[in-house]
């Protein structure tokens, strides 16, 4: 899904505001629509940073039935910042965990295939310029049957309703953002797609079930490792919930204060 990339909150909501389409309007080209009675700008909720919610933290993925998933202590010790950060606040904090389903990997890797299918390489010339894992999701995506296609698409519409079933009575949930430490340059493998594919959950699993049950997440730089590489947390909100993930991450961003960070070399 697209979204923006900012330095601080307020201004990620005021892009935020650009990039949404007003209710009932017609942009040349859309990004999204706000829900009705939305029609506020998300701008107001991250300058003011108001409220006391109930969150959920969860370490469990969609991905953790397909692939061994291993979280670095970086990434859970960005989550504890940000865990201690937000009760000190005063919001509900309480643990929770995915229920396995084993449906998703394959339904996820299938649809993920099928996107790459239409890649518009039909010669050998043509498939030499792309990349081992493109030729890798071309080739499943173009072996794939309607049947599967399907099959695919049922089994990620009941992942949706389970994915925000379990999760309706908190305001929010709290993941890692990433499973690693940011990877070194040559980390994936450039010759096995299949393999590069794996690695790329195993970096970062939390994030596509997300965008497959189409919520709105917000991603906040909470620490940086013992390199200075930044580690960070990963807050996903109820259908339609921006306005609370940009109020949550503005109040931890007063505590933590990401905003006034520079690398090191300037």
């Amino acid at each position: 899904m697209a979204g923006p990339l900012a330095r601080t909150v307020a201004d990620a909501a005021l892009l935020l505001d650009a990039m949404i389409a007003p209710a009932g309007g017609r942009p040349e080209h859309p990004f999204a629509v706000r829900a009705p009675g939305g029609d506020e700008q998300l701008l107001g909720a991250a300058i003011r940073g108001e409220g006391r919610y109930q969150l959920g933290v969860m370490t469990t993925s969609a991905w953790d039935d397909a692939y061994e998933i291993n979280l670095a202590p970086e990434a859970l010790a960005a989550l504890t910042e940000a865990v201690d950060g937000f009760a000190a606040m005063g919001h509900g904090i309480e643990q929770t965990a995915l229920v396995a389903d084993p449906s998703y990997a394959p339904a996820f890797r299938a649809l993920w295939q099928l996107s790459a299918a239409r890649i518009p390489a039909e010669t050998p010339e043509q498939e030499a310029l792309l990349e081992p894992l493109t030729r890798w999701l071309l080739h499943r995506g173009r072996e794939l049957t309607g049947r599967a296609v399907a099959e695919a698409l049922s089994a990620l519409a009941a992942y949706e309703r389970s994915f925000i079933g379990q999760l309706a009575r908190f305001d929010a949930v709290l993941t890692p953002a990433l499973a690693l430490t940011p990877r070194p340059v040559g980390w994936y493998d450039a010759a096995d797609g299949e393999r590069n594919f794996a690695q790329q959950v195993q970096y970062t699993p939390f994030t596509s079930m997300v965008n497959v049950c189409g919520l709105p997440a917000i991603t906040l730089p909470v620490s940086v490792t013992a390199e200075g590489l930044p580690m960070g947390v990963q807050l996903i909100g109820r259908p339609g919930g921006e306005a609370t993930l940009l109020a949550l991450g503005a109040q931890l961003e007063r505590t933590l204060r990401w905003q006034d960070r520079m690398p090191h070399l300037f």
